[in-house]
């Protein structure tokens, strides 16, 4: 089976600029992490964005839908900033409800090449969801499987949970 990743952006992706002192993107880290986990095989990569979900718009999401809409593959995660995952969800969900697709939302709360990241174990988790679960569309976070309108961001504990 192959899984398509589709690449947004988020923190998952973010680089640290230390002459800037600040998290920016440059090219993502996606091609170590699949070799890293050995994912190379059945996978299909498909960058659509690269900007922190804040400041993605609407259009920003019509492109992250056309792009799982227009994928041959039934197994779909799209990386993604964790600040504004719910709403491309809230995009997603109704629009692929009934289209035999997985499509699963995975990020990261600290940046894959910071120690201690979450991003390789998300990924990972979510990539399991993309290939076993049933179709719909999901949040994977912090090894949980949230349905697309049951997921939401704590801030204050820094984990996604059940609306």
């Amino acid at each position: 089976m192959t899984v398509r990743i589709i690449l947004t952006g988020g923190t998952f992706d973010k680089h640290y600029d230390a002459l800037l002192g600040q998290l920016t993107f440059a090219q993502s880290h996606i091609a170590e992490i699949l070799e890293r986990c050995r994912l190379g095989a059945g996978v299909i990569v498909e960058p659509v964005l690269m900007l922190d979900s804040l400041d993605m718009q609407p259009e920003h999401r019509e492109r992250v839908l056309a792009s799982c809409l227009g994928a041959p593959e039934s197994g779909i995660v799209v990386i993604h900033g964790t600040d504004t995952m719910q709403d491309t969800a809230a995009v997603l969900g109704p629009a692929l409800h009934g289209s035999g697709k997985r499509v699963v939302l995975t990020g990261a709360m600290v940046p894959y090449e910071i120690r201690n990241s979450d991003a390789l174990f998300n990924l990972g988790f979510a990539f399991a969801a993309a290939s076993l679960a049933e179709p719909g569309v999901f949040v994977a976070m912090n090894g949980r499987l949230f349905d697309w309108d049951r997921a939401r961001k704590n801030r204050e504990a820094g984990v996604f949970e059940e609306t």
